[in-house]
């Protein structure tokens, strides 16, 4: 990583160029999923002409979500042309004859009055989750002579798909926070084949965890904290690669809604579902107990036998702090159940299953008197994390609405699925997985040290066995995991899509999308070459009785296993630094944080 990414000042270089033709579907790892549906050979769309941005329009009273993506989605045009496209709320306002019109089916009177006007059809969209279409329409009004129009069945689904466009223009995820710098062109279109897509795991994102002393160091440097102006670059990566929950921050002294109030408002305002951890129950952070008064603070334990009143109490604020958006409004939210000791240790020895089954009831009947509805119509998740699982393995029961989410025994291999016999359950099944883990037997956490072939296999088997309902990961500190978060998010998008054969094709995809097909074929070789030699033993683990060694000589490290390792690693830095300096000046940053 390099210090100006440490340090949050990230230059975001155009890379030169007078490429200038038409960019149809870019072979992006992400766009490539999408479904299209062809209606014959049509034009393309003129996003660019001549350096000239089409504008974006979206309605006066357009969801914040949508309002917040259509700015950032004109950023991206400039980034690409030199020029940001001006956002236009409505028509009359509109500076160009070719727009792009962005909105939400039912929501958003652009968009409703075409479906009027038999200008576009979108009954495929009504009531699904996530879902988006896109579509290029002739003469959508008066004074526009065609529109490239993103449809949202809901806001995420509005967000999505117009990510999905600035990801083809080829404006990274990464473009931020790992510099991932964007070719200029003076003249860029989009295909006129209309695009629908939707995601097929319903809850996808990742969980900051473990995030001292770097992360932690960079947001106080960078931003004075894990504040809104922090997260809001959280939010944005989150999204661009279409993911729509998160877990935050949250080793001591981290807080999320305490720390900034403004931090869950701004997550609700662009979109993303906010939880907490698996041991952090109803939206209330851990270091939140030990820092209020009806919590340590004044003594009480964090126990269920004898603190019941404080947990209570203290959980209710929890989701009081939900329903605080006003108007009837709630701030979107996965609320995690159940109890695990304090500070993410186990419950006391031989905890009861009846005292968890009550904690569980407690817990739902707080939200049911809270939010003045049934506990099953707020989404929550039971994490059967650790010894938590014991308990569901002994007959600990909770109900069918409630998320099961089955975890991963903290090295990548998942402890248990849904039983392939088992009735199905409306809450449906998920899976806690790790990139990054801090406990015992040993801490992994400063390097990437996974594949994303074995996360395949085991989120494929996931997927097979209906756990389908959430996908969340351990990230750390985000940073060195840009890759394998890119590839899970990018699966949990749509499992089916990812077959073996994209599975073996999505390293050089990747390559091509982050550094252009020049160089993808070598970087991809790199980056599956580090996986297996790293995921051998991971750092921490190895020690003087690792591997053997050869003779005992002046040169004993040269030889044996050990020799040929390093003998591996040397070839590979040598391979990396090659293909560096092929590389334009502008890449290197990026290159260094991802592949360095």
């Amino acid at each position: 990583m390099r210090e100006h990414a440490a340090s949050g000042v990230t230059r975001r270089r155009l890379m030169g160029g007078a490429a200038a033709g038409t960019l149809a579907l870019l072979g992006s790892p992400l766009a490539a999923r999408a479904q299209n549906v062809g209606l014959g050979a049509r034009a393309p769309f003129p996003l660019i002409r001549s350096g000239v941005p089409a504008a974006v329009i979206i309605d006066s009273e357009a969801d914040t979500a949508v309002g917040h993506v259509a700015t950032r989605f004109a950023e991206d045009i400039g980034r690409v042309c030199g020029t940001a496209a001006r956002v236009s709320k409505g028509y009359r306002s509109a500076p160009s004859a070719v727009a792009v019109i962005i909105g939400v089916l039912g929501q958003s009177r652009l968009i409703d009055g075409l479906v009027d006007a038999g200008k576009i059809d979108v009954s495929d969209l009504a009531g699904v989750w996530e879902a988006f279409r896109r579509i290029v329409v002739d003469h959508p009004a008066k004074g526009i002579e065609r529109a490239l129009v993103i449809v949202g069945s809901d806001r995420r689904g509005a967000v999505f798909g117009t990510y999905d466009v600035s990801e083809q223009i080829g404006v990274s995820p990464w473009h931020w926070f790992a510099d991932v710098p964007v070719t200029r062109r003076r003249d860029v279109s989009i295909s006129a084949t209309p695009v629908r897509d939707q995601p097929k795991v319903r809850y996808r994102g990742f969980f900051i965890n473990d995030e001292a002393p770097c992360l932690s160091s960079w947001a106080e440097k960078t931003f004075g904290g894990f504040n809104a102006a922090m997260y809001a670059h959280v939010f944005e990566l989150l999204l661009r690669l279409k993911g729509n929950y998160l877990w935050p921050a949250m080793w001591a002294p981290r807080a999320f809604a305490a720390d900034d109030p403004q931090n869950m408002i701004l997550a609700d305002e662009m979109g993303v579902v906010m939880g907490n951890s698996h041991h952090e129950p109803m939206l209330r952070a851990q270091d939140e107990w030990h820092r209020n008064p009806e919590g340590g603070v004044t003594g009480g334990r964090w126990d269920y036998t004898t603190n019941a009143d404080n947990l209570r109490e203290f959980w209710r604020g929890g989701i009081a702090r939900m329903m605080s958006k006003g108007n009837g409004g709630r701030y979107e939210s996965v609320v995690t159940i159940g109890m695990r000791g304090d500070g993410d240790e186990a419950m006391a020895e031989g905890t009861a299953i009846p005292l968890l089954e009550q904690i569980v009831t407690d817990q739902r009947a707080i939200i049911a008197q809270v939010t003045g509805q049934r506990a099953d119509k707020t989404p929550q998740v039971w994490a059967l994390y650790k010894e938590v699982q014991d308990y569901y393995d002994h007959g600990m029961q909770v109900p069918d609405d409630v998320i099961l989410l089955f975890a991963d025994d903290n090295w990548g291999q998942i402890r248990r699925l849904p039983d392939p016999t088992a009735k199905p359950r409306s809450g449906g099944y998920g899976v806690y997985y790790h990139f990054d883990y801090v406990g015992v037997p040993r801490n992994y956490k400063w390097l990437n040290t996974n594949q994303i072939e074995k996360v395949w296999q085991q989120m494929d088997l996931a997927w097979q066995r209906d756990a389908r309902a959430m996908w969340i990961v351990n990230v750390g500190d985000i940073k060195p995991m840009e890759y394998l978060l890119s590839f899970f998010l990018t699966m949990a998008w749509n499992p089916e899509a990812m077959t073996p054969q994209a599975l073996a094709a999505y390293p050089a995809r990747w390559a091509a999308a982050t550094f252009g097909p020049e160089q993808a074929e070598a970087i991809a070789a790199m980056m599956t070459a580090y996986s297996q030699y790293a995921a051998r033993r991971k750092p921490e683990l190895i020690d003087q009785d690792s591997f053997p060694l050869g003779d005992v000589t002046p040169r004993a490290l040269d030889g044996g296993v050990f020799g040929a390792l390093v003998g591996e690693w040397d070839a590979l830095e040598r391979r990396m630094l090659a293909t560096r300096a092929r590389l334009r000046p502008e890449q290197h940053d990026a290159y260094d944080q991802l592949l360095a």
